[in-house]
């Protein structure tokens, strides 16, 4: 199977590419003169999300002052600061028994759903989180800008800095009764973009295959790696089936703003409800490309897919691990609206490559493994596309629905 060079694309993103900046603006018109060389018309579609600026950050004790960043979209305090009791939390159950009420709270982790609910349940004054590890090379390493997503502050807003795992160790080791932190932030509203083309169907032009994507990335990283990779793996399946028509309606969607939460995805969707009707399956891409790792599928589809997918792989003598289950990206707001959905993503082992920091560069990743996982893709999708009755059984298992209301935080588990 022909290559169609879309390897090279990576080159054209590799920079920072923060959902609502300009650089995520750029690229989305890069996306599109990519799919005009493939003479398949390309157009945005806009949606708004939550920004901020922090303009002030600070974390002191009566002896030291700390490196922090401020937590995105967790209000501010007065502008002298905060100070208050400091409190050490190790985990979700010491914290539901605790009274942190008016009190700053240091968590030992990111922050998470479950830990800023109880926060607000408990009326915390603030809170402290750390990221990163003992053994940063502290030059070398950025101190991670985080953001509450809209899930969190639902229940409203408590001021939280982040401060590094090193800096943590001391802040501790301090044992301090009070500290002080200042977050002063302005928040706002800014565009992101979906990048939508479409390549019409010669048989069965009412029966619709989505392939999705994102291609924005976190703040220090050139995102080659999370997710250049599935943007270009999604130009190079554009670039085949523009030059093998296919069959049935292809639409794919690069989507914006899908590391903070899935934005892109739950927009397009929102937007495009009675389309929805017409599109028999998603097929998303996060991630491929990386010299040693492995290939992979989730499906949130009946369980029929996963053995013909597992089944393919086998015929084709490609090494892919199948499961059923639900994939945190672009794929799942599509199959909590009914469409059967499965990400695909070569993931490397615990030391191989990594994301969501400057370390998510080009050097790791390789242009044959990257085909491979391509040809691959596309041979799947063309059968499915050629079928002349289309084997995916439309719809949801229960089962899958359970796991979406998890993922989306309407149910939590009973780990009793």
């Amino acid at each position: 199977m022909e290559n169609y060079g879309s390897f090279d694309f990576l080159k054209k993103i590799y920079y920072e590419r923060m959902a609502g900046t300009e650089a995520e603006l750029k690229t989305a018109q890069i996306i599109i003169q990519e799919c005009m060389k493939n003479h398949v018309e390309a157009h945005l579609e806009e949606f708004e999300i939550d920004a901020y600026h922090i303009k002030e950050a600070t974390l002191e004790t009566s002896a030291n002052r700390y490196e922090v960043t401020g937590i995105g979209m967790s209000g501010s305090t007065s502008p002298e600061g905060l100070e208050a009791p400091f409190v050490v939390m190790e985990n979700l159950n010491q914290m539901k028994s605790a009274d942190l009420e008016g009190k700053i709270v240091f968590l030992n982790m990111r922050i998470v759903y479950s830990s800023y609910k109880v926060l607000c349940e408990k009326k915390a004054a603030g809170f402290i989180c750390c990221s990163g590890s003992l053994y940063d090379d502290r030059k070398n390493t950025d101190l991670e800008w985080m953001r509450l997503r809209p899930t969190f502050y639902q229940f409203g807003k408590i001021p939280g800095v982040c401060i590094r795992m090193m800096d943590a160790q001391k802040l501790l080791a301090e044992h301090p009764e009070k500290v002080r932190i200042t977050l002063i932030e302005e928040e706002y509203r800014l565009p992101s973009h979906n990048v939508v083309a479409t390549i019409e169907g010669s048989t069965y032009p009412d029966e619709t295959i989505v392939f999705t994507a994102h291609y924005d990335s976190v703040r220090f990283s050139k995102g080659a790696y999370d997710n250049g990779t599935g943007s270009a793996t999604i130009l190079e399946l554009l670039s085949y089936f523009s030059n093998h028509l296919p069959k049935r309606t292809l639409k794919f969607i690069w989507c914006g703003a899908e590391e903070l939460g899935l934005l892109g995805s739950k927009a397009y969707v929102a937007n495009h409800q009675e389309e929805l009707k017409k599109i028999l399956l998603c097929i998303n891409v996060d991630m491929t490309g990386v010299l040693i790792g492995y290939d992979c599928a989730c499906c949130t589809t009946q369980m029929s897919v996963v053995q013909y997918l597992d089944y393919f792989g086998k015929e084709l003598g490609f090494p892919i691990s199948v499961k059923q289950g639900v994939y945190s990206s672009d794929s799942t707001p599509f199959a909590d609206n009914g469409v059967p959905a499965i990400s695909f993503a070569r993931l490397a082992p615990r030391g191989g490559s990594e994301i969501h920091s400057r370390k998510d560069v080009i050097d790791f990743l390789d242009e044959d493994v990257f085909y491979a996982t391509c040809r691959f893709i596309t041979a799947f999708s063309e059968r499915l596309i050629s079928s002349v009755v289309f084997p995916v059984e439309q719809g949801i298992p229960e089962k899958m629905k359970e796991e979406l209301d998890y993922y989306y935080l309407r149910k939590e588990r009973n780990n009793g």
